[in-house]
């Protein structure tokens, strides 16, 4: 099984099809694996499918709530609901 250092090496190579396809390889292995779910998440931000991230990254901390996923998840949240009061006010 390929490890999760060379899965996010092609993640950020943007080998995205190939590293969903391991990720998928070591979820159905072991499904409790927050780190691959983290990837995963992260996989799904790169390719722009923000429900799909934050599903992964919130299975991610409710394996391990101390999983980086709760970072990213909550920087995902930030720019989901973010808003500049001076855009409503000319």
């Amino acid at each position: 099984m390929i490890s999760i250092e060379d899965i996010n090496r092609m993640i950020g190579e943007n080998e995205l099809e190939k590293a969903l396809v391991h990720l998928e390889e070591r979820l159905a292995y072991d499904p409790q694996d927050d780190g691959a779910y983290y990837l995963k998440g992260s996989l799904f931000w790169k390719q722009g499918n923000w429900k799909l991230a934050i599903e992964n990254y919130l299975k991610a901390t409710e394996i391990n709530p101390e999983s980086p996923a709760r970072q990213a998840y909550e920087m995902v949240m930030e720019i989901i609901n973010f808003s500049n009061p001076d855009l409503y006010n000319p």
